[in-house]
């Protein structure tokens, strides 16, 4: 069960069911060598349900589009079958249904131009048989990773893609040119650190106000997730007097969020370096 659904009616709740088979995977030369390979099929309630609201959706749109279309039969702007025959084309292409869309056009006895179309019942119906389904591939040994395991890794690889995300924005990455090998090397190995140290105080943050999820006056004053990005924005507004000769370097007077902050990293404001 999907945990934003655990406070749900279990029959509101999004779920996954995952079923598992084995297959062989050939590479593209003949002499490379074949790899087994689990295959992990996933059923997502939740994005069958969202598959078929967008489908019920477009087909909606297309169909107030083809009834417009024929009140329009024979008028300025369909006078002829060509001009039908492209705005049927357009249809289909911008609403996405030409797999299941059938459409003639034609002559009455009188001449008239007529237009018989309706959505194919059975490409409908294999298109929403494959509703919520997906397959992940993987080399985990079932002793170190089951199905279910597998779907659970495979779930949290956002977490990893946010902090690709971090590169780009708290962290400000730049491109820069470097003349050698050994210095990309140590800047990747710079900016790893930093990278670390950003996951590390959003992590710490998050166990300290554990079970609570929200931090009161993160964000824009009101309650919010603790990230590296808002953590550090609203560390950003204190003042550090530096130290000198006979007085340790202090944060004086930080603001009510701060403090809290600072509180909950296990951060003394008197002795913020040590």
């Amino acid at each position: 069960m999907a945990q934003r659904d655990e406070a749900k009616d279990p029959d509101a709740a999004g779920r996954w069911w995952v079923r598992e088979d084995a297959t062989l995977l050939k590479g593209p030369r003949r002499a490379d060598p074949v790899v087994a390979l689990r295959r992990i099929f996933v059923h997502s309630s939740a994005r069958a349900g969202a598959a078929s609201a967008a489908r019920a959706k477009k087909l909606a749109r297309a169909r107030d589009d083809l009834e417009r279309l024929e009140r329009g039969l024979g008028g300025r702007y369909y006078p002829t079958a060509k001009e039908v025959n492209e705005r049927v084309a357009a249809i289909s292409r911008e609403r996405r249904v030409k797999g299941y869309l059938q459409a003639s056009v034609g002559t009455d006895a009188a001449g008239r131009l007529t237009l018989a179309w309706h959505f194919d019942e059975d490409a409908l119906a294999a298109e929403a048989a494959t509703d919520g389904w997906y397959a992940l591939l993987t080399n985990l040994d079932p002793a170190q990773a089951d199905a279910a395991e597998v779907l659970r890794r495979y779930k949290g690889q956002e977490v990893v893609e946010r902090r690709y995300g971090n590169f780009k924005g708290p962290l400000a990455v730049a491109p820069m040119f470097l003349q050698n090998n050994r210095r990309i090397e140590s800047l990747v190995s710079v900016i790893c650190l930093a990278l670390l140290v950003f996951s590390l105080v959003e992590r710490a943050l998050r166990l300290a106000i554990s079970p609570a999820v929200l931090l009161a006056g993160l964000w824009a004053g009101r309650v919010a997730k603790p990230t590296g990005r808002l953590i550090f924005s609203a560390l950003s507004r204190l003042r550090l007097v530096p130290a000198t000769a006979t007085h340790p370097a202090t944060i004086p007077e930080p603001p009510p969020l701060q403090a809290r902050i600072l509180e909950l990293l296990n951060v003394d404001a008197t002795r913020p370096r040590r």
